[in-house]
């Protein structure tokens, strides 16, 4: 079978030296980046304080716009931020937890930086219903949506969990919480450029999410997107300058709010980081989920397929409905098997609970994908696991922008 998604590999220099299966973590850079930051470089450089007017300023929302499609949001939709426990914190700061309806649902699968803030949000009334599940796979939907009541506010929860790579069904959840006034903000970070998703068609309140994974943007910028409606009638506490409806006449007193996107930004933009992330969602873009989405169901189902053959546990859904691009494998002695195909150059990464995760892209090769794990069996098989059996953790086999 011909891969006409290869044809894009050129684009991504970090191919041409290693095994790169690590795009749910931190995306291959695209060649364009050069270029982009050193036309931030050019700007500031040449046109110095007028860079603001001739484009920085709207940058925080115009860049949302190559999102937009991704997520199937409109243009001016999308606000953009650091990272997304800020965007949590943004939406969180629009409402007040006093009781009754002051309880806050998330599931015991949902990433910890998601978990942590919302339980700070204790000391300010937020009752928070930690939902357990009977494993580390799927979330229990029956469980989950029987949590959410009455008292319900917000309903924080991944679209795709970030250890098992489940797909959540978060139409259920979002119908729930619609039925009892509830509020959802969907997680859409591991799975947005790799599964087709439509906010819209959904309905949800909100969705956040980041574009250093599977969008090949780098750190620094996490999305924004609420419901039409909702822009209109909700205004943030968290907030600043860049959503008052007169940034510039530098007014004292309170903030005459923005009902746009705008509204829900604060503070100077990021300018630096949203120059990097343009090349990868101009590729992202003209590639198309629908296209990666085929190509990832292919390499996934072929590496369950082939850690099965081996009698690894494998820690991602069979069935492809409910599996995004990440195959979750638990070898033996998998943190250490990790840090071995480090040293030999095939980027992976490992997760408590989870395993070796290995994400494949459109740039990838299937034959990468069965290399991978033809050096798993090879560790194992020889020891070479044992050197790294002392190691501590290595915090860079673990980095998100959450």
């Amino acid at each position: 079978m011909t891969d006409d998604l290869l044809r894009y590999r050129g684009e991504f220099p970090i191919l041409e030296r290693t095994t790169y299966l690590i795009s749910n973590s931190l995306g291959a850079m695209p060649r364009g980046v050069y270029n982009s930051l050193r036309g931030y470089a050019d700007s500031w450089a040449e046109r110095g304080v007028r860079a603001w007017e001739e484009g920085w300023w709207e940058m925080a929302v115009g860049v949302g716009d190559q999102i937009a499609p991704l997520i199937g949001a409109h243009a001016g939709e999308i606000s953009l931020h650091q990272n997304v426990t800020l965007t949590q914190a943004v939406i969180a700061s629009c409402f007040d937890f006093r009781a009754p309806r002051n309880k806050i649902v998330m599931s015991t699968l949902e990433f910890p930086s998601i978990q942590y803030f919302f339980h700070e949000q204790a000391r300010h009334g937020a009752l928070i219903d930690l939902v357990p599940t009977t494993g580390d796979v799927g979330l229990d939907l029956d469980t989950f949506l029987a949590a959410i009541d009455e008292n319900t506010l917000l309903v924080p929860i991944s679209l795709v969990l970030f250890r098992s790579s489940f797909i959540v069904n978060a139409r259920a959840i979002i119908e729930r919480a619609h039925k009892v006034g509830a509020h959802v903000i969907l997680d859409v970070f591991q799975g947005t450029g790799v599964i087709p998703i439509d906010v819209r068609a959904l309905g949800v309140d909100f969705a956040v999410g980041g574009v250093l994974k599977w969008l090949c943007g780098g750190p620094g910028v996490a999305y924004l997107y609420a419901r039409e409606d909702l822009r209109t009638t909700l205004r943030p506490a968290l907030t600043g300058w860049l959503a008052h409806q007169r940034p510039f006449a530098f007014e004292p007193g309170p903030l005459d709010a923005r009902h746009d996107s705008f509204g829900f930004l604060n503070g100077t933009p990021h300018i630096p980081a949203l120059y990097a992330c343009r090349p990868g969602l101009e590729i992202l873009n003209h590639v198309g989920v629908r296209h990666i989405r085929e190509k990832s169901l292919r390499m996934t189902t072929r590496l369950i397929e082939r850690a099965r053959a081996h009698g690894w546990t494998v820690n991602t859904p069979d069935n492809p409905a409910e599996r995004a691009g990440t195959v979750s494998i638990d070898c033996p002695h998998a943190q250490e098997v990790s840090r071995e195909l480090l040293t030999r150059e095939i980027l992976v990464d490992y997760r408590p609970r989870a395993g070796v995760r290995i994400s494949p892209h459109f740039y990838n090769r299937q034959e990468e994908c069965d290399f991978a794990i033809e050096q798993i069996a090879e560790i194992l098989e020889t020891g070479a696991w044992k050197k790294h059996a002392a190691e501590p953790v290595a915090a860079g086999n673990h980095q998100h922008t959450r």
